[in-house]
This record gives structure tokens, sequence and C-alpha cells, in this order.
């Protein structure tokens, strides 16, 4: 079973996308979603921008990148429980632990050469639409480049640690959506060991250049 969704493509890239303006300053979790957002994406085509071998496709400065400035405003965990809906409660602590590690692997690496192909695009950023007390919000955003404007739309959870995405919709399609069949047909196959050996086999192909 390969792993192939296209769509998810595009939302994992959604994450390089900038806006045009560029933020001094660092996210912390008094920052709001929509906010976080702009910053986090700035932070990043700021990086790209000035470093030639990202721009050439250097995949571990890539990743490096993607390691240090999107990640820690993610909740890979959430995403990977989401993606594996109740078949979640059946993994044991440890292998949701070994799940989550592999699964951000694989979106990093699946994904990272995205960030070399990006040049001209922005990012126009809807008003949010939310109340104060709100725990989970969807930032919309319309990304503009060559071709139609592409709706690409963020989904943060508010935690102790202030916003985090768990999960991004491109025309339609969210990337929870995207896994969540292909998780449940590997385990029906193979079980929750047989899903964590295949992404830790995937990962290794990709690590390879596979």
């Amino acid at each position: 079973m390969k792993i192939t969704t296209p769509i998810s493509q595009w939302i994992v890239a959604g994450l390089f996308l900038v806006s045009g303006a560029i933020f001094a300053q660092v996210p912390d979790q008094n920052t709001p979603p929509d906010v976080l957002i702009k910053m986090v994406v700035s932070d990043v085509m700021s990086s790209v921008k000035s470093d030639p071998d990202i721009q050439k496709g250097n995949i571990p400065k890539v990743m490096d990148l993607v390691e240090k400035k999107i990640v820690p405003f993610t909740d890979m965990r959430r995403t990977t429980e989401m993606a594996m809906g109740p078949n979640w409660k059946k993994a044991t602590p440890e292998q949701q632990a070994i799940l989550t590690a592999e699964f951000k692997n694989l979106l990093m690496r699946t994904y990272s050469g995205a960030l070399s192909q990006l040049r001209d695009q922005t990012v126009q950023f809807k008003a949010l639409r939310s109340a104060p007390d709100d725990k989970e919000v969807i930032v919309k955003t319309v990304v503009i480049g060559r071709g139609d404007p592409v709706p690409l739309d963020y989904r943060l959870e508010k935690g102790a640690n202030g916003w985090k995405v768990y999960d991004m919709n491109i025309m339609g399609a969210w990337l929870v959506e995207a896994y969540r069949n292909q998780f449940s047909n590997q385990i029906s196959q193979n079980g929750i060991e047989g899903l964590v050996k295949f992404l830790q086999d995937r990962n290794k192909q990709l690590a390879a250049g596979k």
C-alpha cells in the first residue's frame, strides 16, 4: 500500500506561503491564531529567500527549517489522533508516540521539496470570525500565484501553550481526511504494528531518496 495524496501536498505546502509582510516578533502563547499564521509563514518565507541552498532544494536544510520554524506551532499528536480515528485508542501509549513521530517525519520528508519551488506566491488573509472564548478556530486564506486563486484554511486549537495548527484544508479537502482511510486500511490488514512498520519503511525510503 502506498500513500499518495496530491491534494495534501498543497495543504502542507500552504504552511510555506507568505502574505508579504515580515514580522520581527516571535509568536508566544498569547498570540492570536490569525496573527500566528501570518508570523510563521512570513518567517519561513523570509528564511527561504535568504538561503540559496534551500532554493536549490537542499532537503536537509529544508527539513531543519521546518523542524525549527513550523513544527513548534503544530500539534502533530492531535493530527495523528484524528487521522487514525477510532484506531487511536487501540494503540498503546508507546505506539501512539511512535506513530506521531513517524507521521510527522512522513509529512516533512514528503513535502519538504515544496519550499524550494516557491517564488512569487502570496496569501490573502480573511477576517477571523471567532468569539473571545473559542478554543478552536479556522483561519481562512487564499493563495495567489500562477493560475486561479486557491482557498487554503488552517484549523487551530488553543491549549496551555497557545494556538497550534492541527489540520489544513485545500479546496474542500482536509489533510486528516486525506490519510484517515489509508491508515484505517493499513491497520485492518496488518494491525497497529503494521501501520508503524509501514510509516517507518516509507520514511527510510524517502530518506534514501526513493
